[in-house]
């Protein structure tokens, strides 16, 4: 199954804007937070997508937006499982990625649970845990995979053969519900196609 983000007539827009552009040569949903909730949270939700196990496949692109404060990171991900008020989502923050401070290259990808588990919690009770280095640079197309499984989830990135963040306690539990696109504060983020795949097993 594909989900077409040009088809902007089957998303539901939660603090965003949205609009069709051509992007580094080929068409792209492009989506600028514009009212983000205390959390940051703003996405795109596919009307009537249906998801619990599986692999979702997608190439996204995130850079903070011209009047950002510097310490926004052009945070961008894919949200699964949305429910009413809740969500799993894997995000990255591209400008971390090539960072000249290590601390913040291994803060590039992350895992959060919304509401119980933003990014602070984790990262607090959890060092390292819920986040990981992956090479990003800001603005560039980035192919990202994720794979669900019951309570577990891993995330690849740029095609690597093994995931850059395993999640083997999925906060929701084995849950289902749709499928969005996420943004956080600060943010211009560029979006394609989004497939849709069986689940394979997740390799320990």
């Amino acid at each position: 199954m594909n989900l077409n983000p040009l088809a902007l007539d089957d998303l539901d827009l939660h603090n965003v804007s949205a609009e069709i552009v051509t992007y580094q040569n080929r068409p792209a949903l492009r989506l600028v937070e514009t009212d983000a909730d205390d959390e940051g949270h703003a996405m795109a939700i596919f009307r009537g997508s249906i998801f619990k196990n599986g692999v979702l496949e997608t190439e996204i692109a995130g850079d903070r937006r011209p009047d950002a404060p510097n310490d926004m990171r052009g945070f961008v991900g894919i949200a699964f499982r949305v429910q009413p008020s809740q969500f799993e989502c894997f995000f990255i923050r591209p400008t971390n990625g090539r960072a000249d401070d290590q601390l913040r290259r291994n803060h590039a990808t992350q895992y959060i649970s919304h509401p119980d588990y933003p990014w602070h919690r984790l990262r607090a009770e959890n060092p390292g845990v819920y986040e990981s280095y992956t090479d990003l640079a800001p603005g560039e197309w980035t192919k990202m995979k994720i794979v669900v499984s019951g309570v577990r989830a891993q995330l690849y990135v740029n095609g690597a053969e093994q995931p850059c963040l395993i999640v083997n306690d999925l906060k929701l539990g084995d849950s289902e519900g749709q499928i969005a696109l996420w943004v956080g504060s600060g943010t211009v983020a560029h979006f394609s196609e989004i497939t849709v795949l069986p689940v394979q097993g997740l390799a320990r």
